[in-house]
């Protein structure tokens, strides 16, 4: 496969999860927005800070206002991680691969992105309610992804999809986590209120995990919600299980049987997984989570700056799109 084929279907891969973690995200915090009391100042800010882009939003915004927040994290085209940029982007993408994708795959992307572009021209963000536009973003890439699965052929190009696709997952779990633990709820004596529990309850929906962590964990703990979303290996949205399937994804390109490790990529994934699988959340926690996530991060953008080298800058001498995520 030509690199800048395997580029653009590994980007699209990231941007469709980018795009429904941002709905996902939105949704849910303007749910918890009419659960908090009414004294209690809106918490918008720490959603832009969960996507790494505080900097550029204080470069245009004066206040975190729920309008401005939900305009720059979903309609402005100046913000290059935006809902609406990163539709665009994965649609571009798809269309310059489109003999890779199946017909269903590509007419059900293209009326998203159509869907999103009407949106942006009908300001939804300045609805009194605009959950249902988040709630339609979420279904039809939740489809999207439905569609492949089924009709998509197990060959390169899909695995370098699913290596996007995971990555990008296992970078915003561990990002909303961070500003959950550290940001939302700075006081010590709201810990264990009914405040407290709202917002773990939040950061569960937040990657579609609440439901789930009730039926293993029960009652909702700090360093239960840490391990399942850090360490747990069979939630699908758990760093871990993301790191898994992404190293897994490398040993389908390249081949290998999985012992050992053929390039820099899959060394440093392997070692990264590796150390996840064996981490002890009191341990994490104790040792400071904050410092845990950060370096995940890093590392996370460390793998993906090794593919790129690795698979789309050495071949054809194509130079690939970087990553944009703070």
């Amino acid at each position: 496969m030509l690199s800048r084929v395997a580029n653009s279907i590994y980007w699209l891969g990231r941007y469709l999860e980018r795009a429904e973690n941002y709905a996902r995200f939105i949704d849910v915090n303007f749910n918890l927005m009419l659960d908090l009391p009414g004294d209690l100042k809106e918490q918008w800010e720490p959603l832009v800070m969960a996507t790494g882009d505080k900097d550029l939003f204080q470069a245009t915004n004066k206040s975190y206002d729920m309008q401005e927040v939900i305009y720059f994290l979903a309609f402005s085209e100046e913000n290059p991680n935006s809902l609406i940029s990163s539709i665009s982007k994965a649609r571009e993408n798809a269309r310059m691969v489109r003999e890779n994708l199946s017909k269903e795959t590509w007419e059900k992307l293209n009326e998203s992105y159509h869907f999103v572009k009407k949106a942006s021209e009908t300001k939804t963000w300045k609805k009194e309610d605009p959950r249902s536009f988040f709630e339609s973003v979420k279904s039809q890439i939740l489809l999207l992804y439905g569609l492949a699965d089924s009709t998509v052929a197990r060959t390169e190009g899909w695995y370098f999809r699913q290596l996007g696709q995971y990555l990008e997952r296992a970078d915003k779990t561990s990002r909303i986590l961070d500003v959950k633990y550290h940001i939302l709820l700075p006081s010590p004596k709201e810990v264990g209120s009914p405040l407290d529990f709202l917002h773990w309850m939040a950061l569960l929906k937040s990657v579609t995990a609440f439901n789930t962590y009730r039926r293993l964990y029960g009652n909702i703990d700090p360093s239960g919600v840490v391990e399942f979303l850090v360490l747990n290996k069979y939630f699908p949205r758990s760093v871990f299980f993301c790191l898994k399937e992404a190293e897994q994804s490398l040993f389908k390109i390249s081949g290998s049987n999985g012992d050992g490790y053929s390039n820099r990529a899959e060394k440093s994934i392997g070692e990264l997984r590796s150390k996840l699988e064996f981490d002890d959340v009191n341990d994490i926690i104790a040792t400071g989570l904050h410092e845990y996530l950060e370096h995940l991060q890093v590392k996370i953008n460390h793998i993906s700056n090794q593919i790129n080298d690795n698979y789309f800058q050495i071949k054809d001498n194509f130079v690939s799109q970087t990553m944009e995520q703070g």
